[in-house]
């Protein structure tokens, strides 16, 4: 018998005895489980009844809604959902977010997870109380506000003990707890990691919440309706403007337009490790990657990028996207050669995505203007700073000036400084 299997068995055993009025060794169960056992026993529950799948939040479906939109701990959801759901989803668990009451507000997981939760009734809505179903995460959390692991045959209820569970509650900036988070699942949650898991974004939560990041008052306000827009060429200040957002325009990090610019280039999404290199030529850490999506939902709302894999879920409009317009159509060539020439984002960002992206916008546009031929585009571009040196494109305005014209000389000069200066044959 493994040493987790000899745990199991007499922690059953010392259950059995406690059911059975005796009391059990101290060493066979943890003092935490006991002393909840008792208080399920002193308020009346039994370990049969009332069953799980029997207990309800007392709440209309409208009424729950409402309060779970408002409640604070909603405000943190694209916290939890990043550092945590994004890399546990398929691994047969769910994770929750219950209000101080132990009412689970949201459970996440893999459909096929959910419903098996679903079997005890472990789902939006219910009550998960230790003083309503006895022993289990997320109320012995509650009930001695720490950090608790609660592994199957110590749950009181005996159909919860096929489960396992970790909790840790969340308390606010004035040190209220406002919930718990909690992850619940199989033979997987008995091991110490879950528990160190949860720990970690229970900190990073209350750090977000602490630093006053995050309105608790109302987290709906993020969830604002409508398209939006991406401005990054007009210098190093990158914005955000999103239809009704009563906020209005938002100023951007370098890293959030970059991440979003690359998201509207890839319309079918990214997972963590490709926008990771999309990101740096060595990669960035998955976990700064998951960070900064987190704080990306944080700011502009948790509805604007989904994962697995990351990808925009609103109608996103850029300068960008529109310069590839202009270009395809041919149209304003030289309204795109003067943004180019400012550059922004495109000029200023390392990230290869973006580096990669501005090389095919230039390359696109000095083809279109070669082919065109015109004069005046043909002007500008070999006044920009990308198309001074651009021996083709000079040679393709002197062909195209007329014979006589006297700017002919001076692109002809040029023209030869270019021959000399890379080393080309005429």
């Amino acid at each position: 018998m493994t040493d987790a299997a000899s745990a199991s068995s007499k922690v059953r055993r010392a259950y059995e005895d406690f059911l059975s009025g005796i009391t059990p060794p101290d060493d066979s169960v943890r003092s935490v489980v006991r002393d909840s056992w008792a208080r399920s026993v002193k308020r009346g529950i039994n370990p049969g009844e009332p069953k799980p799948e029997e207990v309800d939040s007392g709440m209309s479906s409208d009424e729950f809604t409402s309060y779970r939109d408002h409640h604070p701990i909603t405000a943190v959801r694209p916290l939890v959902q990043s550092l945590m759901l994004d890399d546990i989803a398929d691994a047969g668990v769910v994770v929750a977010l219950t209000d101080q009451q132990g009412r689970l507000l949201w459970v996440e997981g893999s459909t096929e997870a959910r419903d098996k939760a679903s079997h005890i009734n472990f789902v939006e809505g219910s009550v998960w109380s230790e003083d309503v179903v006895g022993t289990n995460a997320p109320g012995l959390a509650l009930a001695v506000d720490r950090s608790v692991q609660v592994v199957g045959p110590e749950h009181f209820a005996g159909p919860v003990q096929g489960w396992s569970c970790a909790a840790a509650p969340v308390h606010d900036p004035d040190g209220h707890v406002i919930g718990v988070i909690d992850v619940t699942g199989g033979r997987e949650v008995a091991a110490p990691f879950a528990l160190a898991a949860v720990r970690s974004v229970v900190a990073a939560v209350e750090r977000e919440l602490q630093s006053k990041a995050v309105d608790l008052a109302n987290p709906a306000t993020f969830e604002t309706p409508g398209g939006a827009r991406l401005t990054v060429l007009s210098g190093n200040t990158y914005r955000w403007r999103r239809e009704g957002d009563p906020t209005g325009e938002r100023t951007l990090s370098r890293r959030h337009a970059e991440i979003l610019l690359l998201l509207q280039a890839f319309p079918e999404g990214l997972n963590t490790e490709q926008l990771a290199l999309q990101l740096a030529e060595d990669g960035v850490d998955p976990v700064t990657v998951r960070a900064e999506i987190s704080r990306l939902r944080r700011d502009l709302g948790p509805d604007v990028v989904e994962s697995r894999p990351y990808r925009l879920t609103v109608d996103l409009r850029s300068d960008v996207s529109e310069l590839r317009q202009k270009i395809a159509a041919g149209t304003d060539l030289g309204a795109v050669i003067d943004a180019l020439g400012r550059g922004g984002l495109l000029a200023e960002s390392s990230a290869p995505g973006v580096a990669e992206m501005f090389e095919e916008i230039r390359e696109d546009l000095r083809s279109r203007l070669i082919a065109e031929g015109r004069v005046d585009v043909l002007r500008r571009w070999t006044s920009s700073a990308h198309g001074r040196d651009d021996l083709v494109a000079w040679r393709r305005l002197e062909h195209r000036l007329p014979p006589g014209h006297p700017d002919r000389a001076v692109v002809g000069g040029r023209i030869r400084l270019l021959d000399k200066r890379y080393g080309v044959s005429g």
